[in-house]
């Protein structure tokens, strides 16, 4: 295999990509296996063995690295190709054939750097692993290679993908992208990359719209297989994580069908690459955006650079080609008859003066991390042989230099830190990463050329996250001065909840309206409001619902206050008309004490409602209901000690009859005080074991609360309402059976009569009561107690209030009993 090659003390192995193709051929080619040709001559890795063999000759005149010891190298193309580079390892791990074989089986080289393709290295790693030889690896980013377990003897002075797709996500985020699509390289690189891009991204809710896939040796089907997903898709921000060879057919074809309103964002495999930086690619690619390592200047390259010639070794491999791009002729000691592309050099040629690219050494990125690996093995190499770090006193090795093995060069570069002559701090974590840092790179366009400008920085932060610091006023976009938006679905407006689209990533979606007593604002779903709080009409905010009581100020409320006092005052009245006409016939006929405890009981009655109306209290909820059940049980116990005495008195007119004299003055008030003496014992249990309380009650109405006195115990509340119900049955059926008294003293019928109606409201009370929603329960509970109430008082007492007042010539002993 053709290499570049210099005997030294101890050998140090290079593998590079020079050619960036691998073609099968039906003819041998130089120093090649049949069948197989590399082309594609890259000048970028070529810098790359240039600047290997920069620092190795740098070190060797370095008196106090590695002391009157030589390095020697060789350095072997890859083609980058996987089987190409582990022949390569393979060769490189050989020891010469002349050489006798004293020692157990060794590899010639003591370290190896190698090599920029994940895929590669994979190959070289495992292929060395068991041979204990270090591999350190220059652009091989892959996470996989990171394990320890697998690959125990690989180091690289660059960064984990690991930490690469940490950053593209702090991008994407920093961004608001959440439609992205993405393209990967049929290798290990590529696949590894865009899946720990894709799980990072995913936790920031991002959405991947495809994943194409390419490699430099697809077909062109294949290629435009790719270009149509992203004509048919919708998204404006794709991720390109692949090397630049494989991106590179890609790219021309996306320039080709004038691809544009793209951005694009890079790996660090091909956002500074040479070859893809041109105003022609520009047109597509312009604005992208990506990581690469930090830049570094080494400023004594370019003269080591300037003095690459053909004709100082003829045979070393592949200055030729570097010739023929450089100065655009055949070198005069290389001219076959057979190649006539060219004009043959003069031998004149210089490079002393040339402005390419290539000798631009003030930023130098990938070219950095190759000096820092060889530097890396060799204070690995120092340590070994000196038994002592660079820098101390140096005296004579305490190793044989032939007793150096592969195994110990390993442990010594796990064990290297050291700051060297940039201010740049060199060693490797335990799984032989270097710590990560990136520089954020924006594609522009300056005097017609394409720049690899930076405008921001990516590096760990001191609480061991990552920080992302952008200067986005100085990012060139492909849509101008904005941010790119690319989403799959606009983000639902406030009181919308989103709704999955089925087939389609989650970050597509429709925007639903959330349902009542539900808010969005900022969140995906919709919330449900607390109990007490309702939904507005945009529904992007709960607010307290209406509350609802029978107040005093509405007219319901000021309507039932007026009849209740109405009730109220001529009770009254009808009590002091009572008192003042106390020694009338009519008065004395209808038992004036009773019919004065029966007013003051219907007085109460009337001023019950007025414990209904407000907003309820505990106070108030057990005095309502205790009060309105004790005012009645007396209410009626009175009327019931009326009938009984109009009974008795029907009852006396029969001869031998005495059953009037054992119901006088005191059986009248034993009989008052026992009935209402039960329902107050009722009523004291009802507080004392389960009493009334104000309650919020929301089934009415989703939009407000109606306050309410909760009863505490059903069964108490129907068993004050079914003693009264007992005690009005009993007055019903004596006054019934009382009926036939004279006519003008009628006293049965109005009993009767009032009964019937107060029977009647109770008892079409309760359906209205279970059905009323809200206030109107309460109201219906006073109307029932008022009209209850204003039976008793009318039935009972208009007629003698008549008499009294409009017919005081019928309030007469002689009338009262007359018959007919």
């Amino acid at each position: 295999m053709p290499s570049l090659f210099k005997q030294g003390d101890i050998m140090i192995g290079g593998i590079f990509p020079v050619f960036n193709k691998e073609i099968s051929s039906t003819s041998t080619f130089e120093k090649k296996p049949p069948g197989v040709k590399c082309v594609g001559f890259d000048l970028r890795p070529f810098r790359w063995t240039q600047v290997m063999i920069f620092a190795i000759e740098e070190i060797n005149k370095d008196p106090a690295l590695l002391p009157n010891i030589s390095l020697g190298y060789r350095i072997l193309d890859s083609c980058a190709s996987p089987t190409n580079t582990l022949r390569a390892a393979m060769t490189l791990a050989s020891r010469p054939e002349e050489k006798e074989l004293t020692l157990p089986c060794v590899p010639a080289i003591s370290a190896l750097i190698a090599e920029s393709g994940s895929t590669q290295s994979l190959a070289v790693a495992g292929a060395l692993g068991p041979f204990q030889v270090p591999i350190v690896s220059y652009f091989s980013t892959c996470a996989c290679l990171s394990d320890k377990a697998k690959y125990p003897t690989f180091f690289r002075t660059i960064p984990s993908d690991y930490f690469q797709a940490k950053a593209l996500a702090a991008l994407v985020k920093r961004f608001g992208w959440q439609w992205i699509g993405a393209i990967q390289s049929d290798n290990d690189y590529g696949r590894d990359g865009v899946q720990a891009f894709t799980q990072e991204v995913k936790k920031q809710g991002v959405c991947i719209a495809f994943v194409g896939t390419i490699l430099r040796t697809y077909t062109m089907d294949k290629i435009l297989d790719v270009v149509d997903m992203i004509k048919k898709s919708t998204v404006k921000v794709i991720l390109a994580f692949v090397p630049e060879g494989d991106f590179y057919p890609l790219m021309k074809e996306v320039v080709k069908q004038n691809i544009t309103g793209i951005q694009w964002i890079a790996s660090e495999a091909w956002i500074t690459a040479a070859r893809p930086s041109t105003p022609e690619m520009y047109q597509a690619f312009g604005g992208a955006l990506g990581f690469v390592v930090q830049k570094m200047a080494i400023p004594k390259l370019k003269p080591f650079l300037t003095t690459i010639s053909p004709y100082t070794d003829p045979s070393a491999a592949f200055v030729r080609d570097f010739w023929e791009i450089m100065v655009g002729c055949k070198p005069v000691s290389s001219v076959e008859l057979t190649e006539a592309s060219l004009e043959v050099c003069t031998g004149s040629e210089t490079l002393m003066n040339s402005q390419d690219v290539f000798f631009n050494v003030t930023q130098l990125r990938v070219s950095y991390n190759v000096y820092k690996a060889v530097y890396a093995i060799a204070h690995a190499l120092h340590q070994l042989v000196f038994c002592q770090p660079v820098g101390g006193q140096t005296g004579r090795p305490c190793l044989n230099l032939s007793e150096i093995q592969p195994k110990e060069v390993t442990e010594h570069l796990q064990r290297v830190n050291f700051r060297n002559k940039f201010g740049d701090d060199v060693f490797f974590d335990v799984n032989g990463d270097p710590p990560a840092s990136y520089d954020v790179i924006n594609w522009q366009l300056r005097d017609g050329q394409v720049q690899h400008v930076t405008v921001g920085h990516f590096a760990s932060a001191a609480n061991g996250d990552y920080k992302l610091s952008v200067k986005e006023e100085e990012i060139v976009w492909r849509t101008g001065k904005m941010v790119p938006i690319s989403v799959c679905s606009n983000v639902c407006p406030v009181g919308t909840r989103k709704a999955q689209i089925k087939g389609k990533p989650s970050c597509c979606f429709d925007c639903i309206p959330c349902a009542d007593g539900t808010i969005a604002n900022s969140t995906v779903d919709c919330t449900p409001c607390l109990q007490e709080y309702w939904s507005n009409e945009r529904k992007d905010e709960c607010v307290p619902k209406t509350i609802e009581f029978l107040t005093y100020h509405e007219p319901m409320g000021i309507a039932l206050t007026v009849v209740s006092l109405l009730g109220a005052s001529l009770s009254l009245a009808t009590m002091i008309v009572f008192i003042g006409y106390r020694e009338t016939p009519v008065i004395k006929a209808s038992n004036s004490e009773l019919s004065c405890f029966l007013l003051f009981s219907l007085f109460l009655c009337f001023l019950c409602p007025l414990t209904f109306i407000g907003r309820p209290t505990v106070w108030t909820c057990m005095l309502r209901h205790t009060a309105f059940g004790v005012t009645f049980a007396l209410c009626i116990s009175c009327v019931l000690g009326k009938t009984i005495v109009v009974v008795t008195a029907f009852k006396a007119t029969f001869p031998g009859n005495k059953i009037a004299g054992k119901f006088g003055p005191a059986q009248q008030r034993i009989i008052v005080c026992s009935c209402t003496l039960i329902q107050i014992v009722i009523c004291v249990l009802w507080l004392k074991l389960n009493p009334p309380f104000p309650d919020m009650v929301f089934r009415y109405s989703n939009k407000k609360i109606v306050l309410e006195c909760n009863t505490g115990s059903e069964a108490a509340f129907y068993a004050v309402l079914g003693y009264i119900g007992i005690l009005a049955i009993i007055c019903l059926v004596l006054a019934f059976l009382a009926r036939k008294l004279p006519d003008n003293f009628n006293e049965a019928k109005f009993i009767t009569f009032s009964m019937l109606i107060f029977c009647a409201v109770w008892i079409t009370f309760i359906p209205a009561y279970v059905s009323s929603p809200g206030k109107f329960t309460v109201a219906v509970e006073i109307f029932a107690i008022l009209s209850s109430a204003f039976g008793l008082l009318i039935s009972i007492f208009a007629p003698k209030c008549y008499i009294i007042l409009i017919k005081p010539e019928n309030n007469t002993k002689k009338h009262v009993m007359g018959k007919l």
